[in-house]
């Protein structure tokens, strides 16, 4: 299993905001992660990614917690944040060559993801660029390629499709399904629930920082008895069931 959460409560100091969740993401596997604003799903992602202290359980990838190797732990995960985070002073190539080294990746191999990447989201010509005079939307792909570098057998991906064009969108979800097939895992946060359903193989569902229901698309249909329902249906019946 590439990620497990187990038993994981925590939050913000003494802010609790995630109650005993239990996660897991399997190698191949696009996970969706739901719920309404302050449901928890940024709290989580940040635990994830070692940026809030755990109150209580564990997080695992491939098997080893931050506590146990951080290099290898953190060398296992990416990101992909909702607000692009970029330096004003290096262009877009110097970001990509910096987040190659900070994840040891051999020089030939990090070009080469550069260029094939980079192609594939119409950034070439930007590569030379600096982030002063990207659109929203190429900061965005900017943020995509950083992670896209790393070859991590994880990627967290918070709100990835803000901003983008739909071409770039399609290409996107064609590059998770290539990392998929290469045995990657991604955990999505999204809003876009249309989307989700289509390219999700299961979905969380989080509500006032607890799981109120995962499963595939079928499932959670026969759970909710909509038989044609939609996620976003599937969506506002777990909500519901859980508010009252």
């Amino acid at each position: 299993m590439l990620l497990k959460i187990n038993d994981l409560s925590g939050g913000y100091g003494s802010k609790k905001v995630l109650h005993h969740i239990n996660i897991s993401v399997h190698q191949g596997e696009l996970v969706g992660l739901i719920g309404l604003n302050g449901a928890g799903k940024s709290t989580t992602i940040k635990h994830i990614l070692g940026l809030l202290p755990v109150k209580s359980g564990e997080i695992l990838i491939n098997g080893v917690s931050l506590e146990q190797d951080e290099q290898m732990y953190r060398k296992q995960v990416a990101y992909i944040p909702e607000q692009p985070m970029l330096y004003e002073q290096l262009t877009l190539r110097e970001h990509l060559r910096l987040m190659a080294q900070g994840y040891a990746v051999e020089e030939k191999q990090a070009q080469e993801r550069i260029e094939h990447y980079a192609a594939r989201l119409r950034m070439t010509k930007q590569l030379e660029w600096f982030p002063s005079v990207f659109s929203k939307g190429m900061k965005q792909k900017a943020m995509i390629l950083c992670a896209l570098i790393t070859g991590s057998e994880l990627l967290i991906v918070d709100e990835p499709f803000v901003g983008l064009d739909p071409l770039a969108i399609r290409e996107l979800l064609t590059i998770f399904s290539e990392l998929k097939a290469d045995g990657k895992g991604i955990l999505m946060s999204t809003h876009i629930l249309e989307t989700a359903e289509r390219h999700c193989n299961r979905f969380i569902l989080l509500n006032e920082g607890q799981i109120a229901a995962e499963g595939t698309t079928q499932e959670l249909r026969q759970r909710y008895e909509l038989s044609n329902g939609s996620l976003d249906d599937i969506y506002v019946a777990a909500i519901e069931e859980a508010e009252r």
